[in-house]
C-alpha cells in the first residue's frame, strides 16, 4: 500500500493497494515499475493502466470536501491515512488470499495496525521507511498517484483554473484567493485541504 496527495494543498488524498505474486512481480520489474516520485505523469498513467490490467488492486480516494469533513472530526492526518490504507487493503483481501501486506511507514506503526479491518487483522503487516523499494509498494504508489493527478485535473476543469501540485508553489496563495473571490471558502473547500497553514494565508485580508 502507498498514498499520494498528503503533501499537496490542492486535490484529494489517494491510497492504493496492489496484490503482487512471483509471476506479476517479474512482469512489473520488466515494465519499469518504480516509485511514482521518480516518474513523469504521462509514464504514471501508462503504467497504471498496465498494472490494473495485470494485478488485483484497490484505490481509495478521499476528495477534498470529504477529506475536510473527516479531518475536522479526527484532527489527525495519520488516522486518515490509516483508514484509507486499511480500506484499500481490505478491498484487495476480499478478492485474494494473502499473508503479507507492506506499507510505506507514516507516523507510529500502531496507528495503521489499529485501523486494520477484519481480513487485514489476520495477515502480517510490515511498515517500512521508503517502502517503495518493494515492487508491490511501487505499483501501489503509481496507482495512488494516477488517481490523485486525475482527480486534481478534474477539479481544475470544474473551477476553470489550473491547480498546482505540492504546497510550496508561490502561486498557490494567489490561486486560492481567486477561488475564494469566485465562490467563497465553500468553493475552496471543494478543491483544497483546509487544515494546511496555507488556508490562513489565503483568507487573510491584505
Amino acid at each position: 500500500m502507498d498514498e499520494s496527495g498528503k503533501g499537496d494543498y490542492f486535490g484529494p488524498l489517494s491510497m492504493g493497494a496492489v496484490y503482487v505474486d512471483a509471476q506479476t512481480e517479474a512482469r512489473l520489474v520488466a515494465m519499469g515499475v518504480r516509485d511514482s516520485k521518480l516518474l513523469s505523469d504521462m509514464r504514471i498513467f501508462a503504467l497504471a493502466q498496465e498494472i490494473k490490467a495485470m494485478c488485483l488492486y484497490s484505490v481509495v480516494t478521499i476528495e477534498p470536501r470529504r477529506y475536510n469533513e473527516a479531518y475536522k472530526k479526527i484532527q489527525n492526518l495519520n488516522n486518515l491515512l490509516a483508514w484509507g490504507h486499511a480500506r484499500a487493503l481490505e478491498n484487495v483481501l476480499e478478492k485474494v488470499t494473502c499473508n503479507l501486506a507492506i506499507a510505506d511507514q507514516f507516523g507510529n506503526e500502531t496507528v495503521l495496525q489499529k485501523a486494520l479491518l477484519q481480513k487485514g487483522q489476520q495477515i502480517k503487516l510490515e511498515q517500512r521507511p521508503r517502502a517503495e523499494a518493494d515492487i508491490a509498494v511501487a505499483a501501489a504508489s503509481i496507482l495512488a498517484r494516477a488517481s490523485f493527478v486525475q482527480e486534481l485535473d478534474q477539479l481544475a476543469i470544474k473551477i476553470g483554473r489550473t491547480l498546482p501540485k505540492g504546497a510550496t508553489d508561490p502561486s498557490i496563495i494567489t490561486i486560492g484567493r481567486e477561488i475564494v473571490a469566485k465562490g467563497g471558502q465553500e468553493l475552496l473547500d471543494e478543491v483544497a485541504k483546509l487544515h494546511f497553514r496555507t488556508t490562513a494565508q489565503i483568507l487573510q485580508r491584505s
